[in-house]
């Protein structure tokens, strides 16, 4: 079985989705690895070092494609203004393709890998259970955005954050908002704590509570039960016009005090929710901060702007977009480790010819098998 890593094309990708410690592992496994060359450079990683690792290097992305029996990507394939794929186009019937296709956002894509008998993984709806903790890239990204979130606000208030007592009289630590207690919020709690900040953390689910106070956060909590809040993978549930409004009126009240806003709240396959409003913009301080997490679905802030960092009403609003695209090292790392934890799971059904269609993980995040559109999500 070959196993083919293509360069990435999104704009600003710099992350791989192998590194020459899996490639290792695979190799180990009885398995030929091929990489397109120079796809690990923007993660620090050189042709070099792969061949070592026991990988072949190929010289374009459609020699890839084309020869390889399953594709590993850190990206979705881009559609032209056709709708079209040269990377679906070049791959052979039933090849394997595991990658993050965010599926529900991309029924176009999705059909056109059922249309080529492509039998594809969409990462991203692996379901939430202990037994693929170690195969779940979105908490591996979602960490590594919530540290980097910390310190892009670090980076662009003009304070610092922890309490500092000097000869000319103590300096106040600053207070931040951090919405939604999720794997992202988390570590963003973490991190702004070990700079020494006030942190208080808001979540939809109440069980957040317990975690975000072992961290020293203040947690504050929407008045609902467990299971309006939460769906069966323990992400949280969209929620009415109502309720948003309730959670604006609940954060506006810390809002205007609050240094630094780092918002998290995504609800899987729907627009974010707008939790920070233009009028609640306007009444922060001047020189606050808002790190908008949300920004590639929307936005949790009405005023963030994907991609940019833009001054408004005297507060810095941060819509930077792939925050672990920033880190690439760490990213590629835990995003191939992540993969090759799949792939090793389901190796020995792809070996035996057969996947186990009744087994939680392949059911989760399968969305293609022999022409069809399988996943209950996609179906109409």
């Amino acid at each position: 079985m070959k196993i083919g890593i293509p360069k990435e094309t999104f704009a600003k990708e710099t992350r791989v989705a192998a590194v020459p410690e899996t490639v290792a592992k695979i190799v180990k496994e009885g398995m030929e690895v091929v990489i397109e060359s120079d796809a690990g450079l923007l993660s620090y990683i050189s042709n070099n070092e792969y061949e070592k690792a026991g990988a072949q290097i190929a010289p374009n992305a459609e020699y890839i494609f084309k020869e390889a029996d399953v594709i590993f990507k850190v990206n979705r394939p881009q559609l032209n203004e056709q709708k079209l794929s040269p990377e679906i186009e070049w791959m052979k019937e039933n090849t394997i393709f595991v990658a993050p296709f965010y599926a529900v956002q991309n029924l176009d894509l999705i059909s056109l890998l059922a249309k080529k008998k492509i039998i594809a993984f969409s990462m991203e709806l692996l379901p939430r259970i202990a037994r693929a903790q170690n195969m779940d890239i979105l908490s591996s990204m979602s960490n590594l955005a919530g540290y980097k979130s910390v310190v892009m606000a670090a980076e662009h208030l003009g304070k610092i954050f922890p309490m500092l007592t000097t000869a000319a009289g103590t300096i106040q630590p600053t207070k931040i908002i951090i919405i939604g207690a999720g794997v992202a919020g988390l570590q963003a709690i973490a991190t702004a704590r070990r700079l020494g900040s006030l942190v208080i953390a808001f979540d939809t689910r109440p069980a957040a509570g317990e975690q975000v106070k072992s961290l020293g956060a203040e947690f504050v909590s929407m008045e609902v039960s467990h299971e309006a809040s939460e769906d069966q993978g323990g992400y949280a549930k969209e929620q009415s016009k109502e309720f948003y409004q309730k959670e604006q009126d609940i954060i506006h009240k810390y809002s205007p005090d609050a240094d630094v806003i780092i918002t998290t709240a995504l609800i899987p396959g729907k627009k974010a929710p707008i939790l920070i409003t233009e009028a609640m913009v306007k009444e922060m301080k001047p020189g606050s901060v808002i790190v908008d997490l949300s920004v590639d679905q929307g936005g949790n802030c009405e005023l963030s702007e994907p991609g940019k960092i833009v001054v408004k009403y005297g507060v810095t609003l941060i819509g930077v977009q792939n925050l672990p695209a920033t880190l690439p090292s760490n990213a590629s790392q835990l995003y191939s480790r992540n993969l090759f934890a799949f792939f090793k799971y389901i190796a020995p059904m792809l070996k035996e010819g057969k996947l186990d269609f009744e087994d939680e993980i392949i059911k989760g995040c399968l969305v293609t098998y022999n022409g069809e559109v399988v996943h209950p999500l996609l179906k109409h």
